[in-house]
């Protein structure tokens, strides 16, 4: 038993692997590499709906449920120096004991299974504003991030990859990583359908296609505020123009005859 435990590195204090962190990303940088790192500020690791459904959908496997803990930790000490999602592909540095390299591949999304997300969706997007903005409502977002019927991969769709002696495919540096692309779908969920090879722009098009309805009230309206954001202008207040009442008319003073002598 001591020999198995014996191939492990022994523990390495958070503070040294963070220098030893910073003086990798400053060798990979001379060399000319460009570096994504992922930085959570507090514990809230995904604050969008998005990024909060990709960490729910990751815990909801038993098989990561004993490991993913001590990927959190990882994931916000700023372990994850590096992470670059692809088509199929996530690619990332993790800074541990040592700088450990982390491969995961993701099964592309089915036909069937992209058509009936696109059948779904279908007349979801039920604002112009929406739809001149390449954004979905948050129906359409809970079709996408459904966990049996969704966009995100299935534990059988997931092929894990890590050059640390971990026996287990899910390790900690592994688990960091899965938390970090939560983290960045907050502010890329795009990389979803390129993490899946689904083209979002296929969403846009069959909404087009289906009859849009533009509420007269509400907050979808087109607002004037709504038109300047999406076109960058400015839509000052104008002040109403002042009510103007017709002059009265007069008549004319009746010509008046002298008498007759």
């Amino acid at each position: 038993m001591g020999r198995y435990y014996d191939r492990f590195p022994p523990y390495v204090p958070v503070a040294k692997r963070r220098a030893a962190a910073a003086k990798k990303v400053n060798a990979l940088k001379k060399k000319g590499q460009i570096l994504e790192p992922v930085a959570i500020e507090g514990r809230i690791i995904a604050k969008t709906f998005w990024g909060k459904a990709w960490c729910t959908h990751l815990e909801s496997y038993s098989d990561f449920e004993n490991r993913l803990p001590r990927g959190r930790t990882y994931a916000r000490n700023g372990s994850v120096i590096d992470l670059k999602i692809s088509a199929g592909k996530i690619k990332a540095l993790v800074s541990g004991s040592s700088i450990y390299n982390v491969t995961i591949d993701i099964a592309p999304v089915t036909h069937t299974q992209w058509q009936k997300i696109i059948k779904t969706c279908a007349g979801k997007i039920n604002s112009l504003i929406e739809l001149l903005q390449g954004q979905f409502s948050h129906s359409v977002m809970e079709v996408i991030a459904h966990h049996q019927t969704g966009l995100f991969p299935k534990l059988t769709e997931i092929k894990l990859n890590c050059s640390c002696l971990d026996w287990a495919d899910m390790c900690k540096h592994v688990a960091a990583v899965l938390y970090g692309v939560g983290a960045r779908l907050d502010t890329q969920p795009e990389d979803l359908f390129l993490l899946r090879q689904a083209d979002h722009l296929q969403l846009i098009a069959t909404a087009a296609a289906a009859p849009l309805e533009i509420p007269t009230t509400g907050k979808n309206t087109l607002a004037d505020s709504d038109l300047g954001a999406l076109f960058d202008i400015d839509l000052a207040a104008q002040p109403a123009p002042k009510k103007t009442t017709a002059p009265k008319k007069t008549t004319a003073p009746k010509k008046t005859t002298a008498p007759k002598k």
